[in-house]
Order: C-alpha cells, then sequence, then structure tokens
C-alpha cells in the first residue's frame, strides 16, 4: 500500500503529507544531522541552479515551449520536484508553514503594491518591466 501523500495512495497530496514523506525518507538513512539550514538551504540554491540552467540559453519563445519536448518536460519536471523537496525539507526543520507564509506574503505584496485603477491584472501600459515579480522583490 502506497504512503500517505504518495501517487496511488487514494488520498490527496498534501504538503504535510508529502513533508512527512521525505522526513521519514531522510530518518531511514539517518541523514537528519545533515539537515541543518544552511545545509537545506544551500542544496535549495542548488537544485533551483539546476533549473534556472535549463532555460539558460533559451529564448523567450523556445523557454515557453519546454514542456512541449518530453526530455525537456521530464528535466524540468524532476527539477521542480528536487527545489520543492528542499524547500519543503527547509520549512518542516524550521517549522515554517509554507502557505501561511505565502499567503502572508501575498497580502503584503497585495497593499505594497496595488493594482492600478481599471487594470484588468495584465501588464498595462506600463508594461512588464513595471511589476518586480510574484515575491514583491527582486529577490
Amino acid at each position: 500500500m502506497p504512503a500517505e501523500g504518495a501517487p496511488g495512495s487514494g488520498g490527496a497530496l498534501t504538503l504535510p503529507a508529502l513533508q512527512r514523506r521525505l522526513a521519514d525518507f531522510a530518518a531511514a538513512r539517518d541523514w537528519q544531522p545533515f539537515h541543518t539550514p544552511k545545509n537545506l538551504s544551500t542544496a535549495l540554491s542548488v537544485e533551483a541552479s539546476e533549473l534556472v540552467e535549463i532555460f539558460q540559453w533559451l529564448t523567450p519563445e523556445e523557454s515557453a515551449r519546454v514542456m512541449e519536448d518530453p526530455e525537456s518536460a521530464h528535466r524540468v519536471t524532476d527539477e521542480v520536484a528536487d527545489v520543492l523537496a528542499y524547500l519543503l525539507q527547509f520549512c518542516e526543520v524550521l517549522g515554517i508553514d509554507a502557505l501561511t507564509a505565502l499567503a502572508a506574503k501575498i497580502d503584503r505584496n497585495e497593499h505594497r503594491f496595488p493594482a492600478p485603477s481599471g487594470s484588468s491584472g495584465a501588464a498595462g501600459a506600463s508594461g512588464p518591466s513595471a511589476s518586480p515579480g510574484p515575491s514583491g522583490e527582486g529577490a
């Protein structure tokens, strides 16, 4: 029988279930001593860089079509999974509720960067460069 949060388990995938699977995976291999905030944040950065590497020399048009090629799609999917795995482990170690943190960040950004009157939410007349990105900051 698949573990909770595993494909085929019959239950919905949830962040807590996936965090539990990651923690159990690490515990079964005695990796917990290595799962420090420093090590996990470093690993997260490395995996994010591996995702960036896939797109490094693509044109914007090529990058928009990356999932059309099965090999590229597999690489992107694997790197996204690696980034998410390390982020969830990092949050687990530090006791951060990732969904609550994200909701709070979106709330702050909505306050800091109100939509222009009459905006449909698109880039609008000011163009995409006016947006600092989803985090509300450049980083």
